[in-house]
């Protein structure tokens, strides 16, 4: 059972960012489409928060497929363990950033199209959540990146 945390992982890793990458293009592909109805003119500069929703999934898929290409028969609890912790790092990260960007694109979107000036703060807020999936996405590049290092094995 030494590559079962490892895969736990990799699956971890794609399938919590793709639930956040999803929520946030249902919730903030929602928001554009109400407010497209009254201001046609701002669907495509209000199709940022979809994208940037997107993006989560990309850092998911990253590390899900370095995680998927160290895989192995044998290798050690400690590299599977790193690998289950990098996967976990990036989903659930990507997970809150998706939550973030789908409840602030939806809000944000509708107020953008009744006042124009609140289109900078819904970006600046988008930016910091984004953020969030991204330290995740740093991190498990780092703990993926340990998961070779290892000087002895244990006898088992």
């Amino acid at each position: 059972p030494k590559p079962l945390f490892g895969v736990l992982g990799c699956t971890s890793a794609i399938v919590f960012t793709s639930i956040g990458a999803a929520y946030g293009t249902a919730k903030a592909g929602v928001g554009v489409c109400s407010s497209g109805v009254l201001r046609p003119d701002l669907i495509v500069k209000n199709i940022v928060p979809i994208v940037m929703a997107g993006i989560l999934g990309i850092y998911g898929l990253v590390v899900s497929v370095l995680i998927a290409n160290n895989l192995a028969q044998e290798m050690t609890l400690y590299t599977s363990l790193l690998q289950l912790g990098a996967g976990l790092a990036v989903g659930l990260c990507g997970l809150a950033a998706g939550f973030a960007i789908g409840i602030v694109g939806d809000a944000g979107v509708r107020g953008t199209a009744q006042q124009s000036r609140l289109y900078v703060g819904m970006i600046l807020i988008l930016i910091f959540a984004e953020v969030l999936g991204l330290y995740g996405l740093i991190v498990a590049l780092l703990m993926n990146s340990r998961a070779g290092f290892v000087d002895f094995k244990c006898s088992s």
